[in-house]
């Protein structure tokens, strides 16, 4: 196997599922149709409700959504060969993650933007209701404290880095203002992606400066300085911060894997790890557990991912223009995440077993595995730095990125700034989902704290604004601030993954009511089936082999007794729409609101 054959494969896989199903999701089960209003235009209020450019959402968008998924869980997934990751990723985002976040969007404009909660709670009813906004909450505050980690420790006594990410703020609010009062998106996308470059390269320039000393921050500084970033992200109006921010930076994000897609055109690197490895049936250095359910939950972000959900009915569905942007923007976003993902997996697994090993297991547990590193030693030298024993996935993308491109005589001098160029790339990916995370957070704080204070429900209450996007950055920035977010770091698979099977059950719950024919629920129905014994069946794992094993290095009784309290969470919304479903599916009355909707 090649690279060049699994990209080309790929791409064209994906481009004949958005032509054919994206089309027929958006013509023939959710019947978008333009003649009516979005909840952008119906409820503008130049603060949330924004009416935005196709484009623009689609650059939002995906870059919310393009965490540290499709990077870190790729590589993570490559322990058990390139064959497990690739078909999750194709099958995931095929069936599974396009359809999630396309009918999430939809069922969130539907509702006039409000969030998966409020339509459980309309749709299923308010125990449904209370359930997925507890789970919401508990899985958005955990996600942004953990995202938060990983930046922290890409920018930590890092000049260059900060320096690099930091002036894409001022930048952003520029071209928003610009955008806005000029309406002119060409000079303004333009300008602002030459000056986001220039940062980029500047960055090194200061180091060893007085500016440098200064952006010289440690770890609790920065976990300081983050969630205050966040709370201005998710207060201020969309236009004036987050949406051109993330606009920009999808523009880097998209345009550092064309750079490795040509890169991988131009070398054709070999896949050197094998389709499966050893461990495919458990015992692995980098996940203990087997590839099936680990390879689904690894996965998610790329395949099919909750995160998304709170994307897709938080910041999104109150910025698009026109319904049949739905398609482009939900279903389109999803595959070219895909694509994001495959580039990572090929990334970590044109390395040589050995060398992947040996950067994602610890020097103790490589001895234990009889391997050699093969380009290791040469790497470390040209790139200056130490990679033995650097889990996590990050640096495997870095390294395996720089690998592929070190295959062109002239790159090696290149080599230890394109490394740190990547790192602060993963760095901007994961940082504009917080934003966007952190708004998603304020809008769930505002829906349950209305039941106590009905004024705090209003997206245009400034005081409301204010003391829920406050209080969103207090709940996640203490985590980050504390560290104990590491404590349940291992949740976050499981729990992410029960996120999506709720949105697939929202999406079950629409079609069913609005659809021409049934069995169009089978297009949510399919992946939740899968997905839904998938996430049980390893939470189950986790909590019987691990969490509550006091035998093992990860025994846990916080761990163990919050994943129950998912799955239970789950069950409860599961068993709510089968009987929801079961009332509905022979209700005459259905087929008279479908032509009212």
């Amino acid at each position: 196997m090649n690279a060049i054959t699994m990209v080309i494969g790929s791409i064209c896989i994906l481009m004949i599922v958005y032509r054919l199903y994206g089309t027929f999701m958006a013509v023939k089960v959710l019947k978008l149709d333009d003649s009516k209003k979005t909840p952008a235009h119906e409820l503008e209020d130049g603060k949330d409700y924004v009416p935005t450019n196709k484009w623009v959402s689609f650059g939002h968008h995906f870059a919310a959504i393009a965490a540290a998924g499709p990077l870190v869980g790729p590589i993570l997934a490559a322990q058990f060969g390139y064959l497990p990751g690739l078909l999750w990723l194709l099958i995931g985002a095929v069936i599974g993650g396009a359809v999630h976040d396309m009918v999430v969007l939809f069922a969130s404009m539907r509702q006039k933007g409000e969030s998966v909660a409020e339509i459980a709670k309309r749709e299923l009813g308010p125990v449904a209701g209370f359930c997925t906004g507890l789970a919401m909450l508990f899985i958005i505050t955990i996600t942004m404290a953990g995202l938060s980690l990983v930046v922290l420790h890409a920018l930590e006594e890092n000049p260059w880095g900060t320096f690099s990410v930091g002036i894409t703020i001022p930048i952003a609010m520029a071209v928003g203002l610009y955008h806005r009062k000029t309406g002119n998106l060409k000079l303004a996308t333009i300008v602002g992606f030459a000056l986001i470059m220039a940062g980029v390269f500047v960055g090194p320039l200061i180091v060893d400066t007085p500016l440098g000393d200064f952006l010289t921050l440690d770890v609790k500084t920065l976990s300081i300085l983050l969630p205050i970033y966040a709370f201005f992200a998710a207060a201020l109006p969309v236009w004036l911060l987050l949406a051109p921010r993330d606009y920009l930076s999808s523009f880097l994000k998209i345009g550092v894997f064309l750079a490795l897609i040509l890169g991988v055109f131009v070398v054709n690197p070999g896949i050197q790890m094998p389709a499966f490895t050893e461990f495919i049936g458990g015992g692995g250095p980098v996940m203990n557990g087997p590839v099936w359910p680990f390879i689904s939950i690894t996965i998610a972000c790329g395949a099919i991912s909750g995160f998304h959900a709170f994307v897709g009915s938080g910041t999104t569905p109150k910025m698009i223009n026109r319904w049949s942007d739905i398609k482009p923007v939900g279903f389109g976003a999803m595959l070219v995440e895909c694509v994001v993902g495959i580039m990572a997996l090929i990334a970590a697994t044109a390395l040589h077993p050995g060398d992947y090993f040996a950067i994602n297991s610890t020097p103790a547990v490589f001895q234990t595995l009889n391997m050699s590193t093969v380009n290791l030693a040469s790497l470390s030298e040209s790139i200056g730095l130490d990679l033995e024993g650097r889990t996590g996935g990050a640096v495997t993308l870095a390294v395996g990125m720089t690998f592929i491109f070190t295959s062109i005589s002239w790159f090696d001098n290149l080599a230890s700034f394109f490394f740190q160029f990547v790192i602060m790339f993963e760095a901007l990916f994961i940082l504009t989902a917080i934003d966007s995370g952190t708004r998603v957070a304020r809008y769930l704080i505002q829906d349950f704290g209305s039941v106590f204070y009905k004024p705090l429900k209003r997206v245009d209450w400034l005081p409301g604004n204010i003391f829920a996007s406050a209080l969103a950055c207090f709940l996640w920035g203490y985590l980050l601030f504390s560290g104990d977010i590491s404590s349940v770091w291992a949740l976050f698979g499981v729990s992410n993954q029960l996120m999506a099977s709720i949105g697939l059950i929202i999406g079950a719950t629409i079609i069913l009511k609005i659809a021409d024919k049934r069995r169009y629920m089978l297009t949510c129905l399919i992946p939740l089936a899968y997905l839904y014994v998938t996430v049980n069946y390893a939470g189950y794992w986790m909590v019987t082999n691990v969490y509550l094993n006091a035998d093992t290095a990860g025994y846990n009784v916080l761990n163990g007794v919050l994943s129950i309290i998912m799955l239970i969470l789950g069950l409860v919304i599961m068993v709510t729409a089968v009987r929801n479903w079961m009332q509905n599916w022979n209700r005459p009355d259905v087929a008279l609101r479908r032509e009212s909707i």
